[in-house]
């Protein structure tokens, strides 16, 4: 994808499935869920940038990624690349959460 990446982007897509790609482009990968998608408050928005948001995946898989950079891919939005950071592991799986600002 080309452009930045907007809260709208993901607002349509809870509950829906994702891949997050583990191994570079074309290896191992993990399937996820998109959990959240939340608007976070603004300190101070310039022009042409975006409102910060926050997005929450849960993958239920049992290994914890570390946090990086990921390839993450949707069957609408396409190849994506989303720093992940893993904030929780329960019986759901283990959830990570990208920062937009």
């Amino acid at each position: 994808m080309d452009r930045t990446l907007v809260f709208e982007d993901f607002a349509d897509k809870l509950g829906q499935g994702f891949v997050i790609g583990v191994d570079g482009d074309g290896g191992a990968s993990i399937p996820a869920t998109l959990a959240e998608a939340e608007r976070l408050r603004p300190g101070r928005v310039l022009n042409g940038s975006r409102p910060p948001f926050s997005l929450v995946f849960v993958a239920d898989h049992p290994q914890v990624l570390p946090q990086r950079l990921y390839r993450i891919e949707h069957e609408a939005l396409g190849t994506l690349a989303i720093f992940l950071v893993p904030i929780a592991r329960d019986a759901r799986g283990v959830s990570y959460q990208a920062t937009f600002n």
